[in-house]
Parts: structure tokens; sequence; C-alpha cells
């Protein structure tokens, strides 16, 4: 069968179909299309004949039989010539406009009757009796092609399943074998889990790969393994030695599987269990790393599979490694997958100081850093917090300002009083440049405290409180108690409230479906955000209804937290559980954070931060941007030279280029680049699938529309046709951007934090060091502030000036969790320059303490600019903010410009 592709409108005919010719008029022919599709259940979706060269839809169609591997259909052929039998026609579902561009849901049509019923009866085809045997009474059609809308909707060679006889003739060749491995080249990434490609069957099973490197190139490869008639549990692979007749050695522990494991995001080391239901594929993908002085010549090595309960299967290796050296492993070229590797990264790993902080200073109990103070009671909890920032928020030598009224305290009440809490003597358990690690212990009456805070260079102070009871016991309540001196907290964002000024009494509850567990209270040059945390570190944009609350203190529904103004002059932030029951023993987490603000100086060179962000698809020339007066070029993603949704490796040249000719006109150039959702265009979309959930939130796809529906309101579509016929199940569709018919940029979810993180950071490092990008554009954080430290980290390294802004539309609708992006992304804000937030604010309605809490950033250090519709220019002079040129609206920000 020859694969190729046409052009139609795949809008209402779909992707897919099979030109057919027909060598002389017919009232009926037969076309035998060997389609071997992967989709389930082909026989519920409909076939539509089109003539070619009038483009008319023939009705007298019939479908005499539709599977999996073939279809058997009759349509009236009244003259000779092509014609087209388009077998997934498809409809865009989605309920607006804007959902069918950027959120489609598709639905396939469902297979219809158009024949004339005479028609039918006339060749045999009506009824229940129609079958086979009418047909070879008719002319045939001949097969030319089977062809896909693009290359990028093909479904050879990897998606052509093989028959069932196909693959009992296989099975029968390998009588002996509980599961069969097939070794395949990187270029043919392994697609299907439930069936196996023609391509094995036709090659037959081989225990030989063959390849070739360069000398210092990362080599990548599959190992296809089916269970063909047992299940397979821990199922892993071992590498020998690879060894050249010249003497040459590749050593066993150049050899690496990224199913079994590696290296998380933190440095700490993964292991996976790979299991292979009967039946099913698993891909294994492998990497060497050839070691730049390696002789050239053939390597031979083993990569045996080994499984519980099942024989061994060894693969013998035959890599040929050529002269040439590759000095950066092959990652300028992505179909090598050389950056597989990427996965393990522990590039900006450490615990150093980074600018613009200073080292952190630790004097018996008090720890010092850039602009502020923190004081640690006998309980490891917080006495004394204090800032030296001015009112301007642009120095950090002002006299100190006090937030706290009292020490913090953890509050248990049990038996009718509050356990009066013995402390010991709290010290250092770890210091760097970086950190200072405290910890302390307490104990009363059978119960246990233990502390551990560590105080960041940026200001963020980590607790974590471990609270063990002695025997069971009725608890009225259990309380972390913050006082603030009133003083301190004229201002509040966060627990469900919006930014602006304190409110004199708050009550807030756990609620699975918000995702506002955290407040901010302070005044402008001082303040503290506070985030409760889940028993283990996790990060959750807006869901949780998928990381579910917070256990400890949420109780059940029963905790939440409380503000009141009391007379003594304090404001008393009360985060509490309510009753419980604790036994004899039992372990209880309260891990919180707290961010002492504002986190840094008011940068004055943003006077000078003046941005071109285009909207509009396009990219405007440097030159052009230059003369407006603007010094920075925001590149978005869906753009010429950045098209790929969070994967900007495609168009290399094309940013280099512009990234030259950026820096000689005097511009910086960041581009959008995050994690969150990515590409189907990604390089190693495969390679990250064979991982399961690891990468990628698992969903429902095309095969359950009953389980995605209960996945929330979020997720409510399937995502582009490409995705439903390619990725089918086990995705959450995420972002599209369609450029032209059959060619949509459509992305997938990605999980919170995972081993992309570590390709992430590699992956920033590489565009700045190639293509020479100055910064970052974040629309919405993937990531949490440990990641972000390490962007900072290697951005700092490579580009030194380099800048991130950062995008966020408000979030405190409830659609989107309703949480305040300021609090929710404060964790983020000691890396980040500038603020962009839109997209949703009201800038014209709302009061000044609003605009200045939620949207100016100037209480965190932070300067930002202006979106939705342009913003306000009169506000907009109060908070240093303007509207970005070329961004929708007709907002010219260059006369303010040049004010500045």
């Amino acid at each position: 069968m020859h694969y190729g592709t046409g052009s139609w409108d795949c809008e209402s005919l779909g992707n897919h179909r099979a030109v057919m010719r027909v060598a002389e008029p017919a009232e009926a022919v037969w076309a035998h299309i060997e389609w071997r599709r992967r989709d389930k259940a082909p026989e519920e979706k409909n076939v539509v004949v089109v003539r070619a060269e009038m483009e008319e839809r023939i009705h007298n169609v019939a479908r005499v039989e539709v599977n999996r591997e073939f279809g058997d259909v009759v349509f009236e052929a009244r003259a000779a010539g092509d014609y087209y039998v388009y077998y997934m026609p498809y409809r865009n579902i989605a309920d607006s406009d804007f959902m069918r561009k950027y959120f489609s849901h598709f639905g396939y049509e469902p297979a219809e009757d158009t024949a004339d019923g005479a028609w039918l009866a006339k060749h045999g085809l009506a009824g229940p009796a129609a079958a086979a045997p009418a047909l070879g009474r008719l002319p045939q059609a001949e097969t030319v092609e089977i062809q896909a809308i693009s290359d990028f909707h093909r479904f050879d060679p990897m998606e052509i399943i093989a028959t069932r006889d196909e693959l009992e003739d296989l099975l029968a060749r390998h009588a002996g074998r509980a599961y069969l491995v097939f070794p395949e080249d990187r270029r043919h990434p392994i697609r299907m889990s439930g069936d196996i490609p023609k391509r094995w069957t036709d090659k037959g099973l081989s225990d030989v790969l063959t390849g070739e490197a360069c000398r210092g190139e990362c080599y990548a490869f599959q190992l296809g393994v089916f269970a063909a008639r047992t299940a397979l549990a821990d199922v892993s692979v071992k590498f020998s030695d690879g060894r050249s007749e010249a003497g040459g050695v590749i050593p066993a522990e150049s050899w690496n599987c990224i199913n079994l494991g590696g290296t998380d995001w933190l440095g700490r080391p993964v292991r996976k269990q790979v299991s292979v239901a009967k039946g099913k594929v698993q891909p294994l993908w492998c990497w060497v790393q050839v070691p730049a002085d390696a002789p050239a010549g053939e390597y031979q090595a083993a990569a045996t599979v080994l499984a519980a309960s099942a024989p061994q299967t060894a693969v013998h290796i035959r890599l040929s490694v050529t002269d040439e050296l590759r000095a950066d492993a092959g990652d300028d070229e992505p179909w090598r997958h050389s950056r597989l590797r990427w996965l393990d990264s522990t590039t900006a790993l450490d615990d150093e100081v980074l600018a613009p902080y200073t080292p952190v200073e630790v004097d018996g109990r008090t720890v010092r850093v850039l602009g502020r103070e923190l004081q640690f009671a006998d309980t490891g909890l917080p006495e004394v917090i204090r800032t030296t920032f001015p009112p301007t928020v642009d120095r950090i030598d002002a006299p100190a300002t006090d937030i706290l009224a009292a020490p913090m305290r953890l509050v248990v009440a049990a038996a009718g009083s509050e356990v009066q809490w013995r402390a010991g003597e709290g010290k250092v358990a770890a210091q760097s440049s970086g950190s200072v690690t405290w910890r302390a212990a307490a104990g009363a009456a059978g119960w246990s405290l233990t502390t551990q805070a560590t105080v960041e260079c940026d200001g963020y102070v980590n607790y974590k409180l471990t609270l063990i009871g002695g025997e069971d016991a009725d608890v009225t309540d259990i309380a972390l108690e913050i006082p603030f001196r009133r003083a301190a907290a004229t201002y509040m964002m966060g627990l469900g409230r919006p930014g602006g000024r304190r409110p004199s009494e708050w009550r807030w509850r756990w609620d699975v479906d918000r995702a506002d567990n955290q407040f901010w209270l302070g005044e402008v040059n001082a303040g503290l955000n506070c985030k409760l945390k889940h028993v283990e570190e996790d990060w959750s944009l807006t869901d949780l209804q998928r990381t579910g609350l917070c256990r400890d203190w949420s109780n059940g529904g029963s905790g939440g937290c409380e503000l009141r103004e009391c007379d003594d002059g304090t404001v008393l932030v009360r985060a509490f559980t309510g009753p419980r029951r604790v036994a004899a023993g039992e372990e209880l987490h309260f891990n919180f954070a707290l961010l002492i603000t504002p986190v840094k100086v008011l940068d004055k060179a943003h006077w000078q931060w003046r941005y071109v962000h285009e909207s509009s698809g396009e990219v405007r020339p440097p030159a052009d941007c230059a003369k407006t007066g603007a010094k920075i070029v925001n590149v978005h993603h869906a753009t010429p030279i950045n098209p790929n949704i969070n994967y900007p490796f495609l168009t290399q040249r094309q940013m280099t280029d512009y990234a030259t000719a950026a820096h000689a006109n005097g511009l910086k150039f960041k581009i959008y680049y995050t994690v969150r959702e990515l590409t189907n265009f990604t390089t190693e979309l495969w390679a990250l699938r064979s991982l399961g959930d690891e990468i990628f939130v698992d969903g429902p796809g095309v095969s359950d529309p009953e389980a995605l529906a209960k996945l929330g309101k979020y997720h409510d579509h399937t995502g582009d046709s490409w995705l439903c016929e390619h990725l089918v199940d086990g995705y959450v569709a995420a972002w599209q951007q369609p450029f032209a018919p059959g060619h949509t940029d459509a992305a997938i979810e990605t999980v919170g934090l995972s081993r992309w993180h570590n390709y992430y950071i590699e992956g920033l490092r590489w565009l700045m060091d190639n293509v020479g990008i100055d910064g970052l554009y974040l629309d919405g954080i993937g990531y949490d502030r440990e990641i972000m430290k390490r962007v900072r980290k290697v951005m700092q390294a490579a580009r030194p000036g380099s800048l991130i802004d950062f995008h966020s539309g408000n979030g405190f609708d409830a659609a989107f969790g309703g949480a305040s992006p300021a609090c929710q992304y404060a964790e983020h804000f000691p890396y980040i320059d500038s603020l962009w937030f839109g997209e949703g604010y009201d800038y014209d309605n709302v009061p000044p303490d609003y605009w200045l809490v939620e949207v100016s950033g100037i209480p965190f250090g932070l300067f930002g600019e202006m979106l939705q519709g342009g913003g306000n220019p009169w506000r907009g002079m109060l908070y240093g903010m303007t509207a970005r040129l070329g961004w929708g609206w007709p907002t010219n920000p260059a006369p303010m410009w040049a004010m500045w």
C-alpha cells in the first residue's frame, strides 16, 4: 500500500481518505480498502465518497463491511476516474466560536445511510442479507493511495496496525516466547500500546539493533516490549559495556533507560516500576552517551530485558561511531532525541545565594536577609519579623517596621485548656549562603511538637510542624496564630477576598473548588504572605480537586481561617482545624510558608522596560520596534518564529536571526516559554507518553466521554482531531492554536512537577546559549518556586541582565480557582522582574487600594504593565504602569515613554 498526503476541506471531511481509481463507469463499484485503522469502532463512523474531478458527493454508497483492518464499500460510479473515500469525517461540536478555535471538541460523524433503496436492492446490498457474496459480481476499484491531510497527520508507518492473521503468524513463529522485544530506531517512535504496527510483522522479530552515532553524541533508541502471551511485572533493562575491535569502550554506566527512573526536579532519585498488561506494548526509551574521545568504529553491546517470572531477552546492539564530533551531544537537531537526557538534569540545583539577594546572616536566633529580619522563639516559630524598606520601597536602610505584635503560636486546646509548651533549645541544622534551616522541639503533657524552618535569602520561610499526641484525646481546636500589628496590616488579599483594605473581620473555610488557601496581610513596605500547605510538597495552580484539601489543616472540612481586629491594637489571624480526635502516637502535620514582603527594592530600570508585544500572531521587525522607543520585544507563541506552545526548538534559525537583529537594534528579545501544557509538535512526545502519567496528566481522551466530564469544568473538551486520532486516550487537552485547516498547534496538559521541568531548565539554558534570548515571558507559571530559582540561576549564568515578566488573568473568578494571582504566585515574585496582570481585570471601576495590592506589584517590590483594553492610562501613571505596544488595542504608550 502506498501512503501519501493530499489537500481537501478537512473541516467537513476529516483528515484521512483513500484514493480509488475506477477504470470504467458502473452503476456499482466495489472498493476494498486495507486501511488498517487504530481507532476503535470504525463501523460507527461515517464513510463519504466524492468524485474527484467534480468534487461531487456520491449518495449511493453502501458499507458492506467496515472494521479496523479493512473496509468493503460499494458506491455508484457514473464516470471513470478517481474517487475519494473519506472514512473519518468529523465536526467540531464545541459550543462557541472561542471554544471551537482554542478548545475544540471533535465528534465523528455517525454512520449514515444515504443510498437509494432501489439501488441497494438491485445490487444485492439491501437488508440484513447484504453481505460479501454480492461483491464478487461487481467491478472493483483500484486503491491508488491512502492519504492524510498532511505529513503530520499520517498514520504510517508506526500507526498502521498489523492484522489479526499477521499477528497470529508472528506468534506462531515464536511459540515459545511469553513476550517479544522489538528493537526500534529513534526515527520511528513507538506510538501504539494496544496494537503492534505492520512494520514489525513485515520485518519480523530481530534481536539486533543497528545504529550510527557521532563521537560525543547522546544516541537514543527504543526497545518495544510486547506482552504477547502474559502480563509482565518489574520490567527492567541491563546494559553491558560497548566495545569495539580497536579497543574503544562505552561503559555500561553510560547507558540509560528513562522508563526505569532518573532524577527528579529536586535532584532526588526516581525509581519506576514498569509493568505491561497482556496484549499491550511498552516502549522502553534508552540512550547512551558516546564519549567524545571514543575511537571511531563499530561498538557491540547487549541490552538484556528482564521481567519477573519470565525469561530474559537479549538484544544485541551494533553502534557504528563515526569520526565526527558532536560537542552538543546532538541537541541542535531535535530528531536525534539526544535531549532525553535532559530529563535528569541537575543544572542550577544548589542552595547558594543569587542576585539581587545577599547571603543569609545568622546571629543566635536572628536571621537576616535583604531588608528583612526574623527572630525565632523557643518553639522555632517567629517572635519578631521586621523589614527596613521605606514606603517608597526603593532602598533597605529605613527604620525597622515590625510586622508581628507578639510571637506566633501553635495553640492546642484540649481538656478545657491550652497545652503549655515546654520548649528545648532550637539550633541551626544547616546553613549556606542561600538558606538556613532551624530546628526546635517542644513538649507538654504527652504532646510533642517538632519545628523545622528554612529561611531563604529571598525572605521565603518554609515551615514543617509535626504534632504528635501522647494519648487518645478529643481536641477542641488546633490553631496557628499570627498576631499582626494593626499599623502593618492595612491591606489584605486572599482567603476568598480580593486585594484591598483589610476588613475588621473575615472568615474562610476550606473548599475543594477553590485554590485560595493563602493570604497576604501588610503595608506597602512590610507584610506577610502565608500559604497553608499539604503534608507533601505539591504545586497545583488552581485545582484542589486534583490534590485534595490540605489534610490536617482542613480536618475533613471543619478547618478554616479567621481574621479579627482586637482591642489591644493587634490583628489576629488564626488558621484552625476545629474539633477532632487525636489518637495516641498520631502524627499531624501543619506545614505552611511565609514570604516577608517586599521581596526586593523596586528596580528603577523599569522606566526603560518599554515593551513591544504583538497579539496578532505577527512579529514586528526589530528595526521597526526600535523606532517606537521600545527597548524589549516579547515574542508570543503562535507566531512565525515561535509557533509551538512551550516548545521553541523547531524554528531555531528564524529565532536566532531575529535575536541577532534585535540586539543590533539595541533591543532585548524575550519569548513565551513555560510548562503547564505542551504542544503536539514536541519531538519527544512519544517518548514522554511512554512514561505513563509522569509527565502528562492522565485523562480519558476520546474513549470515555462520561469520565471526561468528571474531570471538571476545565476539561470539557477532547481537543483537536490530531489528539483524538493519534493520542486517542490518556491525555487532557489544553490550549490549541489553529494556523490553517489541518494544521493546529494542539497542546495537552502536563503535571504540576515532574522530570519534564529538568528538561525545561536545560531547554532554557540551550535557548540562551544558542539562540540568544534575553529572558522569558511567562503566561501563567506551571512550576513551583524551586524551579523558578533554577530558572533565575540559569539566566544569570548564561545572560546577565535577562528579564522575566509574568502575566496572569484574573484568577479570582471561581471558574479559575477563586484565588488572586498576586497572592497565589507570590512565592515566585522574588525571581520575577515585572508583572502584567490583566485579562478579566477592571482597570476603571475599582478602588485604588485594590489596584495597589492586586495589580501594581508595588507592595512586593515589583512594577507592572496594564493589559485589559489597553489599561487606564491616567490611573496607570500613578503606579508607573503603561500598556504594551501592539497588544490588540489602539493604545500607544510611546508618549508616556517619552515623558519618562
